[in-house]
């Protein structure tokens, strides 16, 4: 039997998947690993702790199996952030990640003085504080001497990816986001490199999400008690991967993200363009386009919110005591901006806030308030969406907070579409796999291994009645912000 690993490389753990040849999910492991927050609004990870937990880890996923069967290797990782080597590939500072808020002076230098239609001609996005460009702006500026040594500038995954092989790569959906790519025509863009005076050798080469970067070095195949043969492809961006594992990878198909952040990931066979530049027009790991609004707070603010203020980590406990006859009939309102948003307000001031609390307000109320926030928060990229012509009908849903039926009915009836369940929940690490299959040579091209793999499990039909509901309270959701928005900025 041959099998692949997929891996995701989240913002809190590792996630390795060993899939067989025939899509089955053999074995799951996840090591976890810390953020740091060295100042309010900052999120930083050490690189050597996604290497750490990769080597624990696929010790641990292939015991037992032949070395010599495990074929190929994916990787999905977490977008956006900044890992940068020296000369001698050591790695300089610890990784600025995508959901870090202190470039807002760079990223609004390149919105408004290089200005917002020059980067959409440029890159096909604007800029949004968790890309890379800004950050490189930043290192610039704040730590001079450290972007001196910058040799090779890379995304998380592709540090991994650089550890097994020794090979400076970066596949096509993770590098769309860091606004120094070129979309449309698919290679970097050197008007982008000028403007962040770094250069195109620092840059890693380019590859398909499919295409074999390089085989293991030796002395890791020995470490880890793999093949030097095993392949290893250039893998994806985290929300590209999850699209490959839930099959979104047809034209006009859609995917919902409920991870850490909250996605909706909208695949196109042909480039196009948000005219609003809300949603993020980015390479898809299939060969084709996607367009993608993101949320910088999702499943994560349930947690938060569980974790933190109810100090309870039983969320299904938490969720039971909210009933049917409750959703759509909630008098508190939850913005679920706890990292800032990125789309469509992008607004790095933005804060969590609950509004329309009084005496009789329960912890319950506050919970379904957070759900639906959420919810509602995708909705605006939806919207945007419509707004730009696109129809959608139906989407999958996948990540952890997808888990919940709860939040899985209320996502259904505030956007007021079907949804779709997969079999498989493991989305970027099961796609990352699919990735690495067809890099191998087992299916021809990612359609054709979504087709053979990914089954849906069940599917939400929006309850009319409820849908009306929500329709009324996402109205009053949409005027929150706005009302608060010049508050935020005193606040910070």
């Amino acid at each position: 039997m041959k099998y692949y690993i997929g891996a995701d490389l989240g913002t809190s753990a590792l996630k390795l998947l060993l899939v067989d040849v025939d899509g089955k999910i053999i074995k799951t492991i996840s090591q976890s690993y810390s953020v740091q927050f060295p100042n309010p609004g900052w999120s930083e990870q050490n690189p050597q702790d996604w290497w750490d937990a990769f080597l624990v880890g696929t010790r641990e996923l292939i015991s037992g199996i032949n070395p010599d069967d495990i074929c190929g290797i994916g990787a999905g990782g977490q977008m956006h952030g900044l890992v940068v080597l020296d000369k001698d590939d050591n790695v300089i500072r610890p990784a600025i990640l995508w959901n870090d808020g202190r470039t807002n002076k760079q990223t609004d230098y390149l919105n408004t003085v290089i200005g917002k239609e020059t980067l959409s001609s440029y890159t096909a996005n604007i800029a949004f504080a968790g890309f890379t460009a800004p950050k490189i702006l930043w290192m610039k500026e704040n730590e001079p001497q450290n972007f001196q040594k910058i040799s090779k500038i890379m995304l998380p995954k592709d540090y991994i990816n650089y550890k097994l092989t020794a090979r400076h790569s970066c596949d096509y959906s993770d590098a769309s986001g860091m606004l120094l790519l070129d979309v449309k025509n698919k290679r970097w863009s050197k008007e982008m490199l000028d403007i962040c005076d770094i250069s195109e050798e620092q840059m890693p080469q380019l590859f398909e999400s499919f295409e074999v970067v390089g085989t293991l070095k030796g002395d890791i195949a020995s470490e880890i008690g793999l093949s030097q043969n095993t392949k290893v492809v250039a893998g994806a961006g985290d929300n590209a991967a999850a699209a490959i594992g839930t099959g979104t990878v047809a034209d006009g198909m859609c995917n919902i993200s409920l991870g850490t952040s909250g996605t909706v990931f909208i695949s196109s066979d042909k480039f196009s363009l948000d005219p609003n530049n809300a949603l993020h027009s980015f390479c898809h790991a299939s060969g084709g386009y996607h367009l993608m609004g993101c949320i910088l707070s999702a499943a994560s603010c349930n947690k938060w919110f569980c974790e933190e203020i109810l100090k309870t980590n039983d969320f299904s406990s938490e969720q039971s005591s909210i009933s049917d006859d409750m959703l759509g009939r909630n008098d508190v309102f939850f913005l679920p901006y706890l990292m800032g948003e990125r789309s469509p307000i992008n607004d790095t001031d933005a804060r969590g806030t609950f509004i329309g609390l009084r005496m009789d307000t329960t912890r319950t109320d506050m919970l379904q308030a957070v759900l639906e926030g959420v919810a509602f928060a995708i909705r605006d990229n939806l919207e945007i969406a419509k707004a730009s012509g696109i129809k959608i009908e139906r989407s999958t849903l996948c990540g952890g907070g997808a888990k919940s039926q709860l939040w899985q009915k209320i996502i259904c009836n505030v956007l007021d579409i079907k949804i779709d369940i997969p079999v498989t929940e493991q989305g970027p690490g099961y796609g990352a796999a699919m990735l690495a299959m067809v890099g191998c040579g087992e299916f021809s091209n990612i359609k054709e291994c979504a087709n053979a793999f990914v089954k849906i499990k069940k599917t939400l039909t929006p309850d009319s009645e409820l849908s009306k509901r929500y329709d009324e309270q996402y109205d009053k959701f949409k005027e929150i912000y706005p009302s608060v928005k010049e508050l935020f900025k005193k606040i910070k």
